[in-house]
């Protein structure tokens, strides 16, 4: 293991002018001092040479338990989700426990040399041997020294749809799930899929857990359980512990709906997570032109005073081919895609893959401040813009004062910034 950190000499910040040195001692932050002019850096000492220094990255929505089972038993040919499903039913039937943890940890370790030090998986409980979410638990601790992993008990063939639904939801938790979740919109009837989020709020009051649900993702507009979800969670005063995953129908929404909706989003305090790669995949597959993406109104939400991060949602799986665990990547495709490269919107991009992800998996110890812990990473360019552009690998990510990453800067700057 590498030795403490006691400092980051020459480091830039989200929003501050000059230039910083970021103290730490027995693995926290124990100050941040601004600098006059660049320091030669010590052997005890990391030289971030003027780049950003940024809290790490948050991986707030991804299916480790799927992570790389691509074209098994066979490939999605149609690119639907639902054949996804379908593919993913037949692979699960093949899990066991060291296939699992290691496709997890493989794409953990591409992850942690990405800068992402927290992950929230989802982990399909319909089967009734539960198998992807023991390995899941064993994982959780295997790793817990490069990257905090929360656990999603996640119902992926409905929780009333599939027999014993609940009581696999309740086992999953005994077992060490963190967080509940489910799919309302993928149960047999609208009937079910109210009464599976009720229940799945019922079991997270009873756990005191948090919650996070893939919610209305498909393309059509008549599916409207988000209205549900941030109902359950204003009753409950419950919004700010509760997720709403994909909300891919909020795209086909139209504007009176959507007035009314956002009243009540508002007051819940829902979180919400964007999956703008995997959606532009999935979404749209039943449409002729113009067709329709799916991403759900992540401007208008944020415009609205919620919480919204980006997420990779898949590592080549059943539902998404590609993926190299680079959120840098996802970033840029979905302020591209929602139509967010205003210089204000750049500005604050990092927030989506940072901030607001930690908010969504309800972190209390997380970003860069004194006496919290020294966890962050260098990213190659002076302000979000600059890393925007580069779109380079994290030059360094530190742990707890111990650095994990390390690299040097693979591609040459934009002339007339160094």
């Amino acid at each position: 293991m590498t030795p403490h950190l006691e400092a980051i000499v020459n480091a830039r910040l989200v929003g501050a002018d000059g230039l910083y040195t970021l103290r730490m001692a027995s693995g926290r932050f124990s100050a941040i001092e601004s600098q006059v002019g660049e320091l030669n850096a010590s052997a005890e000492q990391l030289d971030a040479r003027g780049n950003l220094v940024s809290a790490p990255f948050v991986e707030p929505h991804i299916h480790l338990d799927a992570a790389l089972t691509a074209g098994e038993p066979h490939w999605n040919r149609s690119g639907t989700l639902f054949e996804g499903i379908e593919c993913w039913a037949e692979r699960k039937a093949l899990l066991s426990r060291e296939d699992v943890i290691g496709r997890a940890e493989q794409t953990l370790k591409l992850f942690a040399a990405h800068g992402i030090q927290y992950v929230r998986t989802h982990v399909d409980v319909t089967d009734p041997q539960l198998t992807a979410l023991q390995a899941m638990v064993e994982v959780r601790e295997r790793v817990r020294d490069f990257v905090d992993l929360q656990i999603v008990a996640f119902p992926q063939e409905g929780i009333l749809s599939f027999p014993k639904g609940p009581e696999l939801m309740s086992r999953a938790l005994e077992l060490g799930a963190d967080v509940i979740g489910g799919i309302p919109h993928f149960e047999f009837t609208r009937d079910y899929g109210v009464e599976s989020v009720k229940l799945l709020m019922d079991l997270a009051q009873a756990h005191d857990c948090l919650v996070d649900v893939h919610c209305d993702e498909i393309d059509d507009p008549q599916s409207r359980f988000l209205e549900v979800l941030a109902a359950e969670a204003l009753s409950r005063d419950y919004g700010s512990r509760v997720t709403a995953s994909h909300t891919c129908a909020m795209h086909s929404y139209d504007q009176a709906y959507c007035s009314r909706l956002f009243r009540l989003l508002q007051k819940a305090g829902l979180r919400f997570v964007a999956l703008p790669t995997e959606n532009l995949h999935l979404q749209g597959r039943f449409d002729g032109y113009p067709k329709r993406r799916g991403i759900t109104r992540v401007p208008e939400l944020l415009d609205a005073g919620l919480k919204v991060c980006f997420g990779q949602d898949s590592i080549r799986d059943p539902w998404y081919p590609m993926g190299n665990g680079n959120l840098l990547r996802t970033l840029d495709v979905g302020l591209h895609a929602c139509h967010m490269l205003g210089i204000e919107r750049i500005e604050s991009a990092l927030e989506l893959v940072t901030d607001n992800g930690a908010a969504a998996l309800n972190l209390s110890d997380y970003g860069i401040a004194v006496g919290r812990p020294a966890r962050c990473m260098v990213l190659h360019g002076h302000n979000p813009y600059q890393v925007l552009l580069n779109q380079s690998p994290v030059l360094a990510s530190v742990r707890d004062g111990r650095c994990l990453v390390q690299r040097q800067i693979s591609q040459p700057a934009v002339a007339g910034w160094e």
